[in-house]
């Protein structure tokens, strides 16, 4: 039997990297590049920091260890596994959540924005005392506007019971459990007849015509968390009709769409959509206030 000719972490990154771009592998789930990816893969898979490639490149690996990093560049090259779903976590800023296949791969323009506050549209943080947020998934957001608002109670709503499990394991992990109510249900229906300050959204969303071209990697998630319908706003235009009534006053709804701005504005243009700005520019996310919304 021939030797495995690598011994190091960088004999594997080289490889891995090659193998990546050779099998033009589609990198949406976390990292830019086959560069990122396979660094990432290599290090998690070794238990090794993950912010900390250059002092190990040149170690010599035991073959036991080479043949777990081969396992893990095979499943990603040739069966397509988003990596998230190889390692089982996920990176939202600075916080780690446990995903698997019953989830979409946390990815959200809106996270962006909670370090912030959603500034300046919430004037004061520390008031805010319910948060709603449709489509949980992961339950990720749910978590990281639970640190960012205080005195918020937040009601993370899922149809899925297989995602709100996931969302329940991390919900615990970050011991949030007295304040993150996890419910299943389809949108509103058995949301508790109360106020809220937020209402927050990253609802499938994807359109038919995109939906059959998705990459293979896409394919590996929950289709029901992506499809959003014919033009992608199916379950939007649910979201928004029952705003209103749930919002408190000074109450705001934030939907994140993501590439899907035109078919947005044609849907509900009328109402002044407001774009925020984030890392992929201002046409990811929207926000309408509780009196645009009365409007509806």
């Amino acid at each position: 039997m021939t030797p495995n000719p690598f011994t190091t972490p960088r004999d594997l990154l080289r490889y891995a990297t090659t193998r990546f771009n050779t099998a033009k592998l589609f990198f949406g789930h976390g990292s830019a590049e086959a560069f990122d990816e396979a660094a990432y893969l290599i290090l998690h898979t070794l238990k090794l920091p993950l912010d900390k490639l250059e002092p190990f490149l040149d170690a010599k690996l035991m073959p036991s260890e080479v043949a777990s990093v081969m396992a893990v560049i095979d499943r990603r090259s040739i069966d397509r596994v988003p990596a998230a779903y190889i390692t089982k976590e996920a990176w939202l800023g600075t916080y780690n959540f446990y995903v698997d296949e019953r989830v979409i791969v946390p990815r959200s323009f809106i996270a962006e924005l909670i370090p912030e506050y959603f500034s300046p549209w919430v004037a004061e943080p520390e008031a805010v005392e319910n948060i709603l947020e449709l489509c949980t998934g992961s339950g990720c957001l749910s978590i990281m506007m639970a640190d960012a608002f205080p005195s918020a109670t937040v009601d993370a709503v899922d149809i899925s019971p297989d995602a709100l499990a996931v969302a329940k394991r991390n919900v615990d992990t970050y011991k949030l459990e007295s304040r993150i109510n996890l419910i299943q249900s389809d949108l509103y229906a058995n949301v508790p007849a109360k106020k809220y300050n937020m209402i927050v959204t990253n609802p499938p969303y994807v359109n038919s015509a995109s939906m059959k071209a998705l990459p293979q990697e896409y394919l590996a998630e929950p289709q029901i968390a992506l499809d959003g319908g014919s033009d992608g706003m199916d379950l939007v235009r649910k979201i928004i009709a029952g705003a209103a009534e749930r919002l408190t006053d000074d109450g705001i709804l934030m939907v994140e769409i993501g590439n899907e701005r035109e078919f947005a504005e044609a849907a509900f243009g009328e109402l002044g959509l407001t774009w925020l700005t984030t890392s992929a520019g201002d046409d990811m996310v929207f926000l309408l206030t509780a009196e645009q919304l009365k409007l509806v």
